[in-house]
C-alpha cells in the first residue's frame, strides 16, 4: 500500500492508500484503450496540466526534454492536438491505424509524495501494419494521482529500451 494524493473539487488535499494491483489494473485499462484506439478516452486519463514524454531510444531515465531531443514532449494541450491529429485520415502514418497489442508487467510502486505516486512498469508493444509487425520494448514511469475518486496521469515517460528505432523507423503510435 502507498499513499496517494487526492484532490477534491473543493480543492482540499487528502491521502488515501491504493494497492499495487489497483495501479496495475489502471495500467492494463490504459493499454486496452490504446490497443482499441479509443484515444479520446485515453486522453481523459490525463490530469489537467499533465505531461507525456518519450525520449529518444536508449535515453537515460533522467533525460530532460529541455536539454535533449525527445520523440514526444507534450504538455496537456499538445497531447490533445496529437490525439485529434491521429484520428484524421491526414495522419498518413496511422491511417488506416495500426493494429497493436501491449503487454504490461513488473508493475511497481516506486515512491510517493505531494505530487502523487510514482509507478513503474515494463512494456512490450507489438504494432502491425502493411504486413509488417514491429516490436517496441521499454519501461514507463508514471506519476499518478487520485482526482475526484479516479486515478489520473500527472506525468508519463516512456523509455524505449532499444539502441535505435531500426527496423521500425518511426514512433507514430502512442506507446
Amino acid at each position: 500500500m502507498s499513499d496517494v494524493t487526492t484532490i477534491t473539487k473543493a480543492g482540499s488535499v487528502s491521502f488515501s492508500p491504493l494497492s499495487r494491483s489497483e495501479y496495475e489494473d489502471f495500467l492494463y485499462h490504459e493499454a486496452a484503450l490504446l490497443d482499441e484506439w479509443r484515444l479520446d478516452e485515453w486522453y481523459e486519463l490525463f490530469a489537467e496540466g499533465a505531461i507525456y514524454e518519450v525520449p529518444t531510444a536508449g535515453s537515460r531515465d533522467d533525460a530532460d526534454s529541455a536539454a535533449a531531443l525527445f520523440y514526444i514532449a507534450d504538455d496537456h494541450t499538445r497531447l490533445r492536438h496529437r490525439v485529434e491529429r491521429l484520428k484524421k485520415p491526414s495522419a498518413h502514418s496511422e491511417w488506416p491505424r495500426s493494429d497493436s497489442a501491449r503487454l504490461i508487467s513488473n508493475v511497481r510502486i516506486l515512491g510517493g509524495g505531494e505530487s502523487g505516486v510514482e509507478v513503474g512498469c515494463i512494456f512490450t508493444t507489438y504494432r502491425s501494419k502493411n504486413d509488417i509487425t514491429d516490436l517496441f520494448v521499454g519501461h514507463a514511469r508514471y506519476m499518478l494521482r487520485v482526482i475526484d475518486g479516479a486515478i489520473r496521469i500527472v506525468s508519463k515517460r516512456v523509455f524505449l529500451d532499444m539502441n535505435s528505432l531500426k527496423p521500425q523507423g518511426r514512433v507514430s503510435i502512442l506507446l
